[in-house]
């Protein structure tokens, strides 16, 4: 699996996340994310996954900051290695 694709999937991650957070404030990004992937997934081009997988990195790394236990370590670190 290439990091493209692992990246992806740490993107999927990510959304399924800011979804069980279920807050007001990440729901554009979710929904972003959610179109980026099913983009890339169409045409196989990561431009819009990493310009959001970044954005999503950043959040998620405030958000856990804040609250260290909702937030698994593993997607931050998977986001991370494969951007």
């Amino acid at each position: 699996m290439s990091n493209t694709e692992q990246f992806r999937n740490a993107c999927e991650a990510a959304a399924r996340v800011f979804a069980k957070l279920n807050m007001e404030a990440y729901v554009d990004l979710q929904s972003k994310l959610e179109y980026c992937i099913g983009s890339y997934d169409h045409d196989k081009n990561p431009e819009g996954l990493i310009e959001y997988g970044k954005i999503a990195l950043d959040e998620l790394k405030a958000y856990k900051a804040k609250n260290p236990r909702k937030v698994n370590k593993k997607i931050i670190a998977d986001l991370e290695n494969n951007l």
